[in-house]
Protein backbone atom coordinates (compact mmCIF):
# COMPACT_ATOMS: atom_id res chain seq x y z
CA UNK A 1 0.00 0.00 0.00
CA UNK A 2 1.39 3.40 -0.71
CA UNK A 3 2.06 5.84 2.06
CA UNK A 4 1.05 9.73 1.96
CA UNK A 5 4.55 11.49 0.51
CA UNK A 6 4.71 13.55 3.55
CA UNK A 7 4.98 10.75 6.27
CA UNK A 8 7.16 8.46 3.54
CA UNK A 9 9.26 11.99 3.25
CA UNK A 10 9.39 12.83 6.93
CA UNK A 11 10.56 9.22 7.91
CA UNK A 12 13.84 10.62 5.99
CA UNK A 13 14.20 13.89 7.53
CA UNK A 14 14.00 17.50 6.34
CA UNK A 15 16.68 16.85 3.45
CA UNK A 16 14.79 14.72 1.62
CA UNK A 17 12.07 16.76 1.66
CA UNK A 18 14.64 19.76 -0.06
CA UNK A 19 15.85 16.46 -2.31
CA UNK A 20 12.17 16.26 -3.82
CA UNK A 21 11.56 19.84 -3.70
CA UNK A 22 14.73 20.50 -5.77
CA UNK A 23 13.55 18.12 -8.14
CA UNK A 24 10.74 19.71 -8.64
CA UNK A 25 12.12 22.77 -9.06
CA UNK A 26 14.03 21.44 -12.94
CA UNK A 27 10.66 21.27 -14.00
CA UNK A 28 9.53 24.44 -12.71
CA UNK A 29 12.75 25.96 -14.02
CA UNK A 30 12.25 24.84 -17.22
CA UNK A 31 8.67 25.54 -17.33
CA UNK A 32 9.55 29.65 -16.94
CA UNK A 33 12.75 29.57 -18.61
CA UNK A 34 10.89 28.27 -21.68
CA UNK A 35 7.87 30.76 -21.20
CA UNK A 36 10.50 33.36 -21.61
CA UNK A 37 13.07 32.50 -23.94
CA UNK A 38 10.65 31.89 -26.96
CA UNK A 39 9.93 35.32 -27.10
CA UNK A 40 13.19 36.18 -28.82
CA UNK A 41 13.24 33.73 -31.01
CA UNK A 42 9.86 35.04 -32.37
CA UNK A 43 11.94 38.01 -35.01
CA UNK A 44 14.59 35.11 -36.30
CA UNK A 45 11.19 33.14 -36.89
CA UNK A 46 9.80 35.80 -39.14
CA UNK A 47 12.82 36.53 -40.81
CA UNK A 48 13.47 32.94 -41.48
CA UNK A 49 9.89 31.57 -42.61
CA UNK A 50 9.15 35.08 -44.25
CA UNK A 51 5.56 34.73 -42.41
CA UNK A 52 3.62 37.62 -40.51
CA UNK A 53 3.15 38.37 -36.94
CA UNK A 54 0.06 36.75 -36.49
CA UNK A 55 1.40 33.67 -38.00
CA UNK A 56 4.97 33.42 -36.26
CA UNK A 57 3.36 34.85 -33.13
CA UNK A 58 1.28 31.24 -32.91
CA UNK A 59 4.82 29.27 -31.69
CA UNK A 60 3.81 31.48 -28.28
CA UNK A 61 0.26 31.19 -28.12
CA UNK A 62 -0.39 27.87 -29.17
CA UNK A 63 2.39 26.37 -26.56
CA UNK A 64 0.61 28.65 -23.57
CA UNK A 65 -2.77 27.78 -24.74
CA UNK A 66 -2.56 24.20 -24.91
CA UNK A 67 -0.95 24.35 -21.23
CA UNK A 68 -3.68 26.40 -20.45
CA UNK A 69 -6.61 23.76 -21.19
CA UNK A 70 -4.71 20.91 -20.09
CA UNK A 71 -3.90 21.91 -16.56
CA UNK A 72 -7.13 21.04 -14.99
CA UNK A 73 -7.38 17.54 -17.14
CA UNK A 74 -3.88 16.62 -16.00
CA UNK A 75 -4.34 17.90 -12.35
CA UNK A 76 -7.34 15.69 -12.03
CA UNK A 77 -6.08 12.55 -13.72
CA UNK A 78 -3.50 12.74 -10.92
CA UNK A 79 -6.22 13.36 -8.02
CA UNK A 80 -7.67 10.23 -9.97
CA UNK A 81 -4.40 8.15 -9.89
CA UNK A 82 -1.16 9.24 -8.52
CA UNK A 83 0.88 12.61 -9.07
CA UNK A 84 4.60 10.48 -9.36
CA UNK A 85 4.04 8.44 -12.87
CA UNK A 86 1.93 11.62 -14.34
CA UNK A 87 5.24 13.94 -13.22
CA UNK A 88 7.96 11.73 -14.74
CA UNK A 89 5.41 11.28 -17.81
CA UNK A 90 5.76 15.11 -18.02
CA UNK A 91 9.04 15.26 -18.55
CA UNK A 92 9.30 12.83 -21.31
CA UNK A 93 6.75 14.20 -23.32
CA UNK A 94 8.35 17.94 -22.42
CA UNK A 95 11.70 16.28 -23.92
CA UNK A 96 9.89 15.08 -26.96
CA UNK A 97 8.25 18.28 -27.85
CA UNK A 98 11.20 19.99 -27.56
CA UNK A 99 13.40 17.77 -29.95
CA UNK A 100 10.47 17.92 -32.78
CA UNK A 101 10.64 21.65 -32.11
CA UNK A 102 14.52 21.71 -32.83
CA UNK A 103 14.09 19.61 -36.18
CA UNK A 104 10.36 21.54 -37.50
CA UNK A 105 11.06 21.60 -41.44
CA UNK A 106 8.40 24.52 -41.50
CA UNK A 107 6.29 26.96 -39.27
CA UNK A 108 3.39 24.50 -39.08
CA UNK A 109 5.44 21.84 -38.18
CA UNK A 110 7.44 23.71 -35.59
CA UNK A 111 3.36 25.16 -33.78
CA UNK A 112 2.42 21.24 -33.43
CA UNK A 113 5.61 20.37 -31.79
CA UNK A 114 4.83 23.13 -29.52
CA UNK A 115 2.10 21.88 -28.81
CA UNK A 116 3.48 18.00 -27.90
CA UNK A 117 6.22 20.50 -25.81
CA UNK A 118 3.08 21.90 -23.68
CA UNK A 119 1.28 18.83 -23.23
CA UNK A 120 4.31 17.91 -21.06
CA UNK A 121 4.56 21.10 -19.29
CA UNK A 122 0.98 20.77 -18.56
CA UNK A 123 1.68 17.71 -16.95
CA UNK A 124 4.97 19.21 -15.16
CA UNK A 125 2.74 21.89 -13.44
CA UNK A 126 -0.49 20.20 -12.63
CA UNK A 127 1.39 18.25 -10.35
CA UNK A 128 4.48 20.60 -8.89
CA UNK A 129 2.44 22.70 -6.17
CA UNK A 130 0.99 19.53 -5.18
CA UNK A 131 3.66 17.55 -4.55
CA UNK A 132 5.56 20.00 -2.86
CA UNK A 133 2.86 20.68 -0.65
CA UNK A 134 2.11 16.81 0.03
CA UNK A 135 5.77 16.28 0.81
CA UNK A 136 6.65 19.88 2.61
CA UNK A 137 3.32 19.72 5.21
CA UNK A 138 1.83 22.71 7.17
CA UNK A 139 5.87 23.11 8.60
CA UNK A 140 7.45 23.87 5.73
CA UNK A 141 5.23 24.51 3.30
CA UNK A 142 5.78 28.51 2.78
CA UNK A 143 9.39 28.11 2.61
CA UNK A 144 9.25 24.72 0.18
CA UNK A 145 6.80 27.11 -1.68
CA UNK A 146 8.68 30.40 -1.63
CA UNK A 147 12.06 28.32 -2.86
CA UNK A 148 10.16 27.26 -6.05
CA UNK A 149 8.66 30.61 -6.59
CA UNK A 150 12.20 32.06 -6.16
CA UNK A 151 13.15 29.32 -9.36
CA UNK A 152 10.53 30.21 -11.28
CA UNK A 153 11.67 33.74 -11.26
CA UNK A 154 14.89 32.87 -12.34
CA UNK A 155 14.06 30.39 -15.14
CA UNK A 156 11.93 33.78 -16.23
CA UNK A 157 14.95 36.14 -15.53
CA UNK A 158 17.53 33.77 -17.51
CA UNK A 159 15.27 33.29 -20.56
CA UNK A 160 15.48 36.50 -22.62
CA UNK A 161 19.52 36.63 -22.28
CA UNK A 162 19.80 33.24 -22.72
CA UNK A 163 17.55 33.02 -25.66
CA UNK A 164 19.30 35.76 -27.09
CA UNK A 165 23.01 34.57 -26.86
CA UNK A 166 21.74 31.29 -28.44
CA UNK A 167 19.67 33.64 -31.12
CA UNK A 168 23.06 35.46 -31.65
CA UNK A 169 25.86 32.67 -31.20
CA UNK A 170 24.14 29.22 -32.58
CA UNK A 171 20.81 29.07 -33.96
CA UNK A 172 16.88 29.17 -33.03
CA UNK A 173 16.50 25.72 -33.07
CA UNK A 174 19.31 25.54 -30.10
CA UNK A 175 16.09 27.48 -28.09
CA UNK A 176 14.41 24.19 -28.01
CA UNK A 177 17.58 21.63 -27.71
CA UNK A 178 18.42 23.54 -25.04
CA UNK A 179 16.20 21.86 -23.01
CA UNK A 180 16.96 18.42 -23.49
CA UNK A 181 19.51 17.60 -21.39
CA UNK A 182 17.80 19.56 -18.46
CA UNK A 183 14.69 17.26 -19.28
CA UNK A 184 16.65 13.86 -19.23
CA UNK A 185 18.48 14.76 -15.80
CA UNK A 186 15.06 15.56 -14.32
CA UNK A 187 13.23 12.39 -15.91
CA UNK A 188 16.06 10.04 -13.78
CA UNK A 189 16.00 11.77 -10.98
CA UNK A 190 12.04 12.18 -10.46
CA UNK A 191 12.30 8.88 -11.02
CA UNK A 192 14.01 7.92 -8.39
CA UNK A 193 13.34 10.89 -5.83
CA UNK A 194 9.63 11.60 -6.24
CA UNK A 195 7.69 9.06 -3.90
CA UNK A 196 4.49 7.63 -5.07
CA UNK A 197 1.25 9.44 -3.97
CA UNK A 198 -2.26 8.02 -3.44
CA UNK A 199 -4.52 9.03 -5.32
CA UNK A 200 -7.09 11.76 -3.30
CA UNK A 201 -9.94 10.84 -5.05
CA UNK A 202 -9.81 7.69 -6.22
CA UNK A 203 -13.62 7.33 -6.57
CA UNK A 204 -14.15 10.60 -8.38
CA UNK A 205 -15.05 10.14 -12.17
CA UNK A 206 -13.37 12.23 -15.02
CA UNK A 207 -15.63 14.96 -16.55
CA UNK A 208 -14.55 14.01 -20.13
CA UNK A 209 -17.60 16.36 -21.38
CA UNK A 210 -15.87 19.22 -19.96
CA UNK A 211 -12.37 18.75 -21.58
CA UNK A 212 -14.16 18.08 -24.84
CA UNK A 213 -16.03 21.50 -24.40
CA UNK A 214 -12.52 23.33 -22.47
CA UNK A 215 -10.54 22.52 -25.42
CA UNK A 216 -12.27 23.40 -28.61
CA UNK A 217 -13.82 26.57 -26.88
CA UNK A 218 -10.83 27.99 -25.46
CA UNK A 219 -8.69 27.32 -28.54
CA UNK A 220 -11.35 29.10 -31.15
CA UNK A 221 -11.85 32.04 -28.99
CA UNK A 222 -8.54 32.02 -29.17
CA UNK A 223 -7.86 32.00 -32.51
CA UNK A 224 -10.32 34.79 -33.41
CA UNK A 225 -8.41 36.78 -30.86
CA UNK A 226 -5.07 36.54 -32.79
CA UNK A 227 -6.28 36.37 -36.19
CA UNK A 228 -8.48 39.93 -35.58
CA UNK A 229 -4.92 41.58 -37.52
CA UNK A 230 -4.85 39.52 -39.84
CA UNK A 231 -8.41 38.43 -41.08
CA UNK A 232 -10.22 41.54 -39.99
CA UNK A 233 -12.70 42.22 -36.79
CA UNK A 234 -15.41 41.74 -39.00
CA UNK A 235 -13.99 38.63 -41.20
CA UNK A 236 -16.38 35.42 -41.48
CA UNK A 237 -13.61 33.56 -39.74
CA UNK A 238 -13.13 36.31 -36.75
CA UNK A 239 -16.80 36.24 -36.07
CA UNK A 240 -17.76 32.28 -36.28
CA UNK A 241 -14.60 31.62 -34.22
CA UNK A 242 -15.75 33.67 -31.70
CA UNK A 243 -19.54 32.65 -32.17
CA UNK A 244 -17.97 29.06 -31.52
CA UNK A 245 -15.82 29.71 -28.84
CA UNK A 246 -19.08 31.76 -26.41
CA UNK A 247 -21.46 28.87 -27.71
CA UNK A 248 -18.81 26.21 -26.28
CA UNK A 249 -17.51 28.36 -23.14
CA UNK A 250 -21.36 28.82 -22.17
CA UNK A 251 -22.32 25.17 -22.63
CA UNK A 252 -19.30 24.79 -20.23
CA UNK A 253 -20.42 26.57 -17.46
CA UNK A 254 -23.95 24.97 -17.98
CA UNK A 255 -22.42 21.41 -17.79
CA UNK A 256 -20.11 22.20 -14.76
CA UNK A 257 -23.18 23.79 -12.81
CA UNK A 258 -24.51 20.47 -12.59
CA UNK A 259 -21.72 17.90 -12.97
CA UNK A 260 -21.59 15.78 -9.90
CA UNK A 261 -17.54 15.66 -10.37
CA UNK A 262 -16.85 18.92 -12.21
CA UNK A 263 -13.48 19.58 -13.89
CA UNK A 264 -13.51 23.56 -12.89
CA UNK A 265 -15.21 23.91 -9.67
CA UNK A 266 -17.12 27.45 -10.27
CA UNK A 267 -18.68 27.66 -7.04
CA UNK A 268 -15.53 29.58 -6.20
CA UNK A 269 -15.96 32.08 -8.45
CA UNK A 270 -19.22 32.94 -6.59
CA UNK A 271 -16.75 34.84 -4.52
CA UNK A 272 -16.02 38.11 -5.07
CA UNK A 273 -12.32 38.17 -3.64
CA UNK A 274 -12.04 35.18 -5.83
CA UNK A 275 -13.53 36.31 -9.06
CA UNK A 276 -12.18 39.69 -8.76
CA UNK A 277 -8.49 38.48 -7.84
CA UNK A 278 -8.43 35.82 -11.31
CA UNK A 279 -10.10 38.64 -13.63
CA UNK A 280 -7.31 40.90 -12.18
CA UNK A 281 -4.64 38.40 -12.38
CA UNK A 282 -5.84 37.74 -16.05
CA UNK A 283 -5.13 41.71 -16.63
CA UNK A 284 -1.94 41.56 -15.17
CA UNK A 285 -0.32 38.48 -17.11
CA UNK A 286 -2.30 40.08 -20.75
CA UNK A 287 -0.03 43.39 -19.72
CA UNK A 288 3.43 41.28 -19.10
CA UNK A 289 3.20 38.80 -21.83
CA UNK A 290 1.94 40.83 -24.49
CA UNK A 291 4.74 43.33 -23.30
CA UNK A 292 7.65 40.38 -23.65
CA UNK A 293 5.67 39.27 -27.03
CA UNK A 294 6.59 42.98 -28.27
CA UNK A 295 10.08 44.39 -26.91
CA UNK A 296 12.35 42.00 -29.18
CA UNK A 297 10.98 43.09 -32.01
CA UNK A 298 11.37 46.82 -30.75
CA UNK A 299 14.61 46.37 -29.85
CA UNK A 300 15.94 44.60 -32.98
CA UNK A 301 13.64 46.06 -35.25
CA UNK A 302 13.68 50.09 -34.14
CA UNK A 303 16.44 50.51 -31.99
CA UNK A 304 19.01 47.90 -33.65
CA UNK A 305 19.88 45.67 -30.93
CA UNK A 306 21.40 42.34 -30.83
CA UNK A 307 19.17 39.31 -29.79
CA UNK A 308 21.56 38.94 -26.20
CA UNK A 309 21.22 42.53 -25.78
CA UNK A 310 17.40 43.05 -26.20
CA UNK A 311 17.33 40.12 -23.75
CA UNK A 312 19.49 41.82 -21.21
CA UNK A 313 17.53 44.49 -21.48
CA UNK A 314 14.13 42.78 -21.17
CA UNK A 315 15.66 40.95 -18.18
CA UNK A 316 14.64 44.38 -16.06
CA UNK A 317 11.07 43.40 -15.40
CA UNK A 318 11.22 39.83 -14.24
CA UNK A 319 14.52 40.79 -12.37
CA UNK A 320 12.54 43.99 -10.24
CA UNK A 321 9.21 41.68 -9.80
CA UNK A 322 11.52 39.20 -8.30
CA UNK A 323 12.71 41.17 -5.86
CA UNK A 324 9.46 43.28 -4.80
CA UNK A 325 7.64 40.49 -4.81
CA UNK A 326 8.41 38.54 -1.25
CA UNK A 327 8.20 41.99 0.13
CA UNK A 328 4.91 42.98 -0.93
CA UNK A 329 3.43 39.96 -0.06
CA UNK A 330 4.99 40.28 3.48
CA UNK A 331 3.60 43.30 3.52
CA UNK A 332 -0.04 42.51 2.51
CA UNK A 333 0.25 40.52 5.89
CA UNK A 334 0.17 43.45 7.84
CA UNK A 335 -1.63 46.07 5.86
CA UNK A 336 -4.09 43.80 3.43
CA UNK A 337 -3.57 43.74 -0.42
CA UNK A 338 -6.55 46.21 -1.85
CA UNK A 339 -3.88 49.09 -1.39
CA UNK A 340 -0.99 47.02 -2.57
CA UNK A 341 -2.85 45.94 -5.94
CA UNK A 342 -4.08 49.07 -6.91
CA UNK A 343 -0.72 50.30 -6.42
CA UNK A 344 1.32 47.69 -8.44
CA UNK A 345 -0.64 48.20 -11.21
CA UNK A 346 -0.94 51.95 -11.13
CA UNK A 347 2.99 52.07 -11.21
CA UNK A 348 3.00 49.24 -14.12
CA UNK A 349 0.85 52.35 -15.87
CA UNK A 350 2.94 54.60 -15.54
CA UNK A 351 6.00 52.37 -16.53
CA UNK A 352 3.85 51.97 -19.69
CA UNK A 353 3.16 55.50 -20.57
CA UNK A 354 6.39 56.09 -19.92
CA UNK A 355 8.43 53.41 -22.62
CA UNK A 356 4.98 54.84 -25.18
CA UNK A 357 6.72 58.52 -24.80
CA UNK A 358 10.39 57.09 -25.76
CA UNK A 359 8.56 55.32 -28.98
CA UNK A 360 7.90 58.71 -30.93
CA UNK A 361 8.99 60.77 -33.83
CA UNK A 362 12.23 61.82 -31.96
CA UNK A 363 15.23 59.96 -31.01
CA UNK A 364 14.60 57.09 -27.91
CA UNK A 365 16.69 57.07 -25.01
CA UNK A 366 17.59 53.12 -24.41
CA UNK A 367 18.48 54.38 -20.81
CA UNK A 368 14.84 55.29 -20.28
CA UNK A 369 13.41 52.20 -22.00
CA UNK A 370 15.11 50.04 -19.86
CA UNK A 371 14.45 52.75 -16.73
CA UNK A 372 10.78 51.98 -17.87
CA UNK A 373 11.04 48.37 -17.69
CA UNK A 374 11.74 48.61 -14.32
CA UNK A 375 9.03 50.43 -13.50
CA UNK A 376 7.14 48.02 -14.87
CA UNK A 377 8.39 45.13 -13.27
CA UNK A 378 8.44 46.90 -9.69
CA UNK A 379 4.87 47.29 -9.98
CA UNK A 380 4.27 43.85 -11.19
CA UNK A 381 6.30 42.87 -8.24
CA UNK A 382 4.45 44.76 -5.88
CA UNK A 383 0.83 43.44 -7.39
CA UNK A 384 1.48 39.72 -7.80
CA UNK A 385 1.97 38.00 -4.15
CA UNK A 386 -0.65 40.00 -2.69
CA UNK A 387 -2.85 39.38 -4.90
CA UNK A 388 -2.53 35.48 -4.80
CA UNK A 389 -2.36 36.27 -1.17
CA UNK A 390 -6.12 37.91 -1.88
CA UNK A 391 -7.08 34.46 -3.97
CA UNK A 392 -6.08 32.20 -1.94
CA UNK A 393 -7.40 33.79 1.55
CA UNK A 394 -10.78 33.29 0.17
CA UNK A 395 -10.95 29.95 -0.38
CA UNK A 396 -11.57 27.08 2.17
CA UNK A 397 -8.51 24.87 3.27
CA UNK A 398 -10.63 22.37 1.25
CA UNK A 399 -10.61 24.41 -1.37
CA UNK A 400 -7.12 25.53 -1.57
CA UNK A 401 -6.02 22.53 -3.98
CA UNK A 402 -8.97 23.82 -6.42
CA UNK A 403 -8.12 27.66 -5.80
CA UNK A 404 -4.43 26.86 -6.78
CA UNK A 405 -5.20 24.96 -9.68
CA UNK A 406 -8.01 27.86 -10.98
CA UNK A 407 -5.43 30.36 -10.16
CA UNK A 408 -2.59 28.96 -12.90
CA UNK A 409 -4.92 28.20 -15.42
CA UNK A 410 -6.41 31.91 -14.89
CA UNK A 411 -2.75 33.19 -15.52
CA UNK A 412 -1.56 31.08 -18.46
CA UNK A 413 -5.26 32.26 -20.31
CA UNK A 414 -3.90 35.74 -19.46
CA UNK A 415 -0.53 34.90 -20.89
CA UNK A 416 -1.99 34.07 -23.98
CA UNK A 417 -4.28 36.38 -24.59
CA UNK A 418 -1.66 38.95 -24.21
CA UNK A 419 0.51 37.54 -26.66
CA UNK A 420 -2.41 37.23 -28.94
CA UNK A 421 -3.69 40.26 -28.55
CA UNK A 422 -0.83 42.06 -29.08
CA UNK A 423 -0.07 40.84 -32.22
CA UNK A 424 -3.18 41.07 -33.25
CA UNK A 425 -2.93 44.55 -32.62
CA UNK A 426 0.51 45.32 -33.84
CA UNK A 427 -0.40 43.68 -37.22
CA UNK A 428 -3.74 45.49 -37.77
CA UNK A 429 -1.77 48.48 -37.37
CA UNK A 430 1.18 47.74 -39.91
CA UNK A 431 -1.46 47.11 -42.24
CA UNK A 432 -3.29 50.43 -42.31
CA UNK A 433 0.07 51.81 -42.18
CA UNK A 434 2.11 49.89 -44.68
CA UNK A 435 -1.31 49.41 -46.77
CA UNK A 436 -1.35 45.57 -46.62
CA UNK A 437 1.62 44.16 -45.05
CA UNK A 438 1.85 42.93 -41.34
CA UNK A 439 5.24 42.06 -41.55
CA UNK A 440 7.78 43.85 -39.20
CA UNK A 441 10.29 43.12 -41.92
CA UNK A 442 8.45 45.39 -44.20
CA UNK A 443 7.98 47.91 -42.26
CA UNK A 444 9.89 51.54 -42.13
CA UNK A 445 11.02 52.27 -38.83
CA UNK A 446 8.56 55.53 -38.33
CA UNK A 447 5.33 52.70 -38.81
CA UNK A 448 6.97 50.11 -36.74
CA UNK A 449 7.26 52.91 -34.15
CA UNK A 450 4.31 54.09 -34.28
CA UNK A 451 2.43 50.85 -33.99
CA UNK A 452 4.34 49.53 -31.73
CA UNK A 453 3.35 52.33 -29.30
CA UNK A 454 -0.37 51.69 -30.02
CA UNK A 455 -0.17 48.47 -28.31
CA UNK A 456 2.09 49.75 -25.43
CA UNK A 457 -1.16 52.33 -24.38
CA UNK A 458 -3.43 50.15 -24.56
CA UNK A 459 -1.65 47.79 -22.42
CA UNK A 460 -1.36 51.14 -19.79
CA UNK A 461 -5.13 51.47 -20.27
CA UNK A 462 -5.78 47.91 -18.98
CA UNK A 463 -3.02 48.85 -16.21
CA UNK A 464 -5.72 51.67 -14.93
CA UNK A 465 -8.43 48.73 -15.29
CA UNK A 466 -6.66 46.45 -13.00
CA UNK A 467 -5.82 49.03 -10.52
CA UNK A 468 -9.69 50.08 -10.60
CA UNK A 469 -11.03 46.51 -9.86
CA UNK A 470 -8.06 45.91 -7.66
CA UNK A 471 -9.60 48.67 -5.59
CA UNK A 472 -13.08 47.77 -5.87
CA UNK A 473 -12.39 43.88 -3.72
CA UNK A 474 -13.13 44.06 -0.19
CA UNK A 475 -9.84 45.88 2.19
CA UNK A 476 -8.25 44.03 4.76
CA UNK A 477 -6.70 40.48 5.43
CA UNK A 478 -9.73 38.90 6.43
CA UNK A 479 -12.27 40.55 4.15
CA UNK A 480 -12.70 37.24 1.84
CA UNK A 481 -13.39 34.98 5.43
CA UNK A 482 -16.51 37.53 6.00
CA UNK A 483 -18.18 37.03 2.78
Amino acid sequence: MRQPAASAASKNGNSMVWIIVATVCIGSFMGQLDASITQLVLPALEREFAVSIGQVSWVAVMFLLVVSVMLPIFGRLADMYGRRRLYVAGFLVFIAGSTLCGFAPGLAWLIAARAVQAVGAAMLSANSVAIIVSVAGDRLRGKALGIQTAVQAVGLCAGPTVGGWIVDALDWRWVFWVNVPFGLAGTVIAWFIIPETSATKPGSRFDMLAAMLLVPGLGTLMLAINQVGSWGLASPGVIGSAAAGVILLTALVIWERRAPDPLIPLQLFRKWSFACGNLVSLLANIILFGLFFLMPFAFERVFGESAFSGGLRLTAIPLALGLMAPVSGALSDRIGTRFLCAGGMLIVSAGLFLLSLQLGPHTPSLAIVTASLVVIGIGQGVFLAPNNNSIMGSASASEAGEAGSLMNVTRDVGTSIGIAMAASLLSWKLRLLTGGSSSTLDANNADLTDAIRLVVIVLALLGLLAAGMSWARPAGRFAAQKQ
